[in-house]
C-alpha cells in the first residue's frame, strides 16, 4: 500500500495508470465499519481503490469542533491496508488550499434545505473539496455512503451538472446494534446519549 501525501505526487502516480478502474473513498479519518463498507465495495468493484484522509477546514463554520475532531491517522491506515486499499492520500492543507483561494463549488437549491438552513457554509466546503479531489484522484468511480443523503444528492448533482465522468455509487448506511447510524462523531457521545 502506497501512502502519498502532496498533490503532484498523486497525480504523477494517477498518470501511471493507463486502462486501469480507480475506485476512490474520500474521508475525513476516525473511520468506522461505516468507512470501511464503502472500502469494500470500491475493492470488489474496480481495479485499484485510494482512500483519502482530508480533514476538510472549509466545511466547519468558526463555532464547529474542527480542532477537536476525532483523528487516528495510524489506525485509520492499519484498517485501510488490511481492507486491501492501494493508495492513501493524506495531503495537509496548504496541498489542497494553497492560498488566496477565491473559486469554490456552490450549488444554489438543494443546498439551502435541511441542514443547508442552519450550516449556509457547509456544502459549499464540500463540493468544493470534493470537486478538488475529484480532479486530482481522477477515479472511474467514487463510493458515498446514503447516511449523508443530502450530501450524496448534491455530489451525484455536481458530477452530472460540471460533466465530471465519475460514476457516484451509494452505499447503505452501515449502524450500530442500536441503530445509530455509524459517525465519527458518535464517539462525542455517552453511553446514554447514544441510547
Amino acid at each position: 500500500m502506497n501512502i502519498i501525501k502532496t498533490s503532484s505526487e498523486l497525480l504523477q502516480w494517477r498518470k501511471s495508470l493507463a486502462d486501469t478502474s480507480v475506485g476512490f473513498v474520500p474521508t475525513m479519518g476516525a473511520l468506522h465499519e461505516g468507512h470501511l463498507s464503502l472500502v469494500r465495495k470500491a475493492v470488489a468493484g474496480c481495479d485499484l481503490t485510494i482512500v483519502s484522509i482530508f480533514i476538510n477546514p472549509m466545511q466547519f463554520a468558526e463555532n464547529e469542533d474542527l480542532d477537536t475532531y476525532p483523528v487516528d491517522v495510524d489506525g485509520d491506515i492499519e484498517k485501510l491496508k488490511s481492507a486491501g486499499v492501494d493508495v492513501v492520500f493524506l495531503p495537509s492543507r496548504d496541498d489542497i488550499y494553497k492560498g488566496g483561494d477565491s473559486f469554490f463549488i456552490y450549488e444554489n437549491e438543494i443546498s439551502k434545505k435541511l441542514e443547508g438552513k442552519s450550516r449556509p457554509h457547509f456544502f459549499k466546503g464540500v463540493l468544493t473539496v470534493v470537486g478538488k479531489l475529484f480532479n486530482l484522484v481522477q477515479p472511474h468511480k467514487a463510493y458515498f455512503g446514503k447516511k449523508d443523503a443530502q450530501q450524496l444528492i448534491l455530489i451525484q448533482r455536481m458530477v452530472k451538472n460540471l460533466n465530471f465522468p465519475i460514476t457516484i455509487v451509494p452505499c447503505d448506511t452501515v449502524r450500530e446494534h442500536h441503530g445509530l447510524a455509524m459517525s465519527s462523531r458518535n464517539e462525542y457521545l455517552s453511553r446514554e446519549d447514544r441510547d
